[in-house]
């Protein structure tokens, strides 16, 4: 693979983990974050991930301001903040942006490549989806709940597919298994069905993903939810193959056992992913006439909770 210089937004939880697979193997990857004391408060220790994933490895580039990229000249970017921040994010990066340069997406969401193709083109994105759940302990360490390889990687147009290949088998030998998939957005459909109905009834109960499942009141919601999301993913073409439900029910029973970013983005009193989750399946559903009773319910209670502390 062509050596490209290497930059990565975003040092939560998941951009956390990346970084750390990224500099095992790339210890001159730029780090960009917002605090200009991150790089201070991770000292000599640079990012250090336990639990499933493992990794411990210095910082040598950090930036605390997207624009200081400009002199940098980056080949690849790695998107991995909160959806909420990808608006001004993109307005940031078209600044600095030099044609050529390609931006990964490893957000949760759906709809997320969209945004950035309509500022860059279909040529300038490729998109991840993780299987990794991460939480931050503090600033550069975070632990792995679980991981379940590969992730996914894919683009949008043919002329990425080679590249793809190539970023995927990178992640692979810096130990985050990865696999370059053509249906990028079917991979996402796939994941972000169980996030979407999960993210927002933990959010709302205040419980671990498993032990929503297992409540029946919460059970009869997400089973409902799972429903209204199939009829969406179907309507819009996607078909997720014989038995999925089955298979995404037994695969959150397993990696559940911890509660959802979402709960946690509550309990800080910070905006939430809502808008690329749930709310982005009730506007699918609206556009294509599908009924989504339950999923306008849960999305409508996130949004009243947020508005108790945003709208202060």
């Amino acid at each position: 693979m062509k050596t490209h210089q290497m930059a990565l937004i975003g040092v939560g939880a998941t951009g956390s983990v990346l970084a750390a697979a990224l500099l095992s193997k790339y210890p001159d990857t730029i780090i960009i974050g917002r605090s200009p004391g991150w790089i201070d408060d991770v000292g000599d220790k640079g990012i250090t991930i336990s639990g499933a994933i493992s990794y411990a490895v210095p910082v040598k580039n950090y930036l605390s301001q997207i624009g200081k990229l400009q002199n940098a000249d980056p080949g690849l970017i790695f998107l991995c903040t909160k959806t909420f921040h990808l608006a001004d994010i993109l307005q940031e990066l078209e600044r600095v942006y030099v044609p050529g340069t390609k931006i990964i997406a490893t957000q949760n969401g759906l709809g997320i490549e969209d945004l950035i193709i309509d500022k860059f083109g279909p040529d300038a994105v490729l998109r991840m989806s993780l299987n990794f759940g991460a939480a931050l302990k503090g600033p550069g360490q975070a632990n792995t709940a679980f991981f379940n390889p590969p992730n996914h990687l894919g683009g949008f147009t043919q002329k990425n597919r080679e590249l793809g290949a190539q970023i995927a088998n990178m992640f692979s030998d810096c130990g985050l298994g990865t696999e370059y998939v053509d249906n990028i957005r079917l991979s996402i459909w796939k994941k972000m069905i169980m996030k979407c109905t999960m993210a927002s009834i933990c959010a709302v109960t205040d419980k671990t993903i498993k032990d929503a499942l297992q409540h029946p009141p919460t059970r009869e919601i997400a089973d409902a939810c799972f429903q209204e999301a199939l009829a969406v993913a179907q309507a819009m073409g996607y078909d997720l193959g014989e038995g999925f439900l089955e298979q995404a029910l037994d695969y959150l029973q397993k990696v559940g056992i911890h509660k959802d970013s979402m709960c946690v983005d509550v309990a800080n009193q910070q905006p939430t992913e809502i808008d690329f989750l749930g709310a982005k399946i009730v506007e699918y559903a609206r556009a294509r006439e599908v009924s989504t009773p339950f999923y306008l319910a849960m999305t409508n209670l996130v949004k009243s909770i947020e508005s108790n502390y945003l709208e202060k």
